[in-house]
């Protein structure tokens, strides 16, 4: 198997992944948003520790702590990832799966605002028709859902943040949720053991299924983004671009198909623009890879007829 193949394999399975997770969230209640979290982040840690192991990958530790500003930037990627988690599990848990898909429909408009606002990018003319179809679709579905989409855009906001935090510390998959599920452990631990001493814990209350579910949260949380990396290391930014929809669209099927949440036709109409803004997008993304990659191929056809001339005289 090539490596392309591969990377569209493990791109797939890790949108498909994230997709159904409202289908996993569901069966951790009772437990509350905070401790389906604090337990996210514990046994991510420890799972990561065994793929560390196995990957006898740990000089990095050295060199991190050698790296103060690197160190500030991991804690506050985990930070915002943990306000997304929570954000997520919350919005699922409380019967807004439908918004939460919304969230990460929009994330890709978000990211491009963030790299107009935050690293001054120059956006093409596309782009900005893209970010103004999507602010209509915002405004509509305020109107829709007498407020503001307030989940939605914390997650695709704080999810935007953590891609751009991420992006200024290039660490790989596996090194970087360590630590940052390293940096979140110890406030986890501690509101787990405060639930614990207060008896507000569900761990090991409940089910068998459910405690188990919670531990395996871990191994939910790590394996996607493993199967992520694995799929940005192999395939070109405009096939994982494609893949992303994915998520949103499946977690989209679990509110409105298996959880009945409702689609009125305002709401349908702000996902609508939202589409119609993705739709455009996209195209203008894989339009300029394609005069780029043009561009590119003509630049060293002319490199290596400037070198045969040479050559030749």
């Amino acid at each position: 198997m090539n490596q392309l193949r591969r990377g569209y394999i493990f791109g797939f399975f890790a949108y498909a992944i994230w997709g159904f997770f409202p289908l996993y969230w569901k069966l951790l209640k009772p437990a509350g948003p905070m401790e389906i979290l604090a337990h996210r982040i514990v046994w991510s840690m420890l799972f990561v520790t065994l793929v560390l192991l196995a990957m006898r990958s740990w000089r990095f530790l050295r060199s991190l702590a050698r790296r103060p500003r690197t160190l500030a930037g991991i804690v506050l990627a985990a930070v915002v990832i943990a306000v997304n988690w929570w954000m997520y599990i919350y919005g699922v848990n409380s019967g807004h799966v439908v918004e939460t898909s919304l969230g990460y429909f929009i994330n890709p408009l978000v990211t491009v605002l963030l790299g107009v606002a935050v690293l001054h990018e120059r956006l093409r003319a596309a782009q900005w028709i893209a970010l103004a179809v999507g602010a209509v679709a915002v405004a509509v579905l305020t109107v829709d859902y007498g407020r503001l989409p307030w989940i939605a855009l914390t997650l695709a906001a704080s999810f935007g943040l953590y891609g751009l935090v991420k992006k200024s510390l290039a660490l790989p998959a596996a090194e970087g949720l360590f630590v940052e599920s390293l940096a979140l452990t110890a406030p986890a631990l501690a509101y787990l053991g405060w639930l614990a001493a207060h008896h507000r814990s569900t761990f090991g209350h409940v089910s068998t299924l459910q405690t188990t579910l919670l531990v395996l949260a871990g191994a939910v949380t790590a394996i996607p983004l493993l199967l992520f990396a694995g799929a940005a290391n192999r395939i070109p930014l405009s096939g994982l671009g494609l893949l992303q929809y994915l998520t949103p669209t499946l977690q989209l099927g679990c509110g409105v198909l298996i959880y009945h949440e409702p689609m009125p036709p305002a709401q349908l109409a702000g996902f609508a623009l939202v589409w119609a803004a993705l739709v455009v997008f996209t195209w203008d993304g894989i339009s300029n890879a394609r005069r780029l990659s043009r561009a590119r191929s003509a630049a060293e056809a002319e490199a290596e007829a400037v070198a045969a001339t040479a050559t030749a005289v």
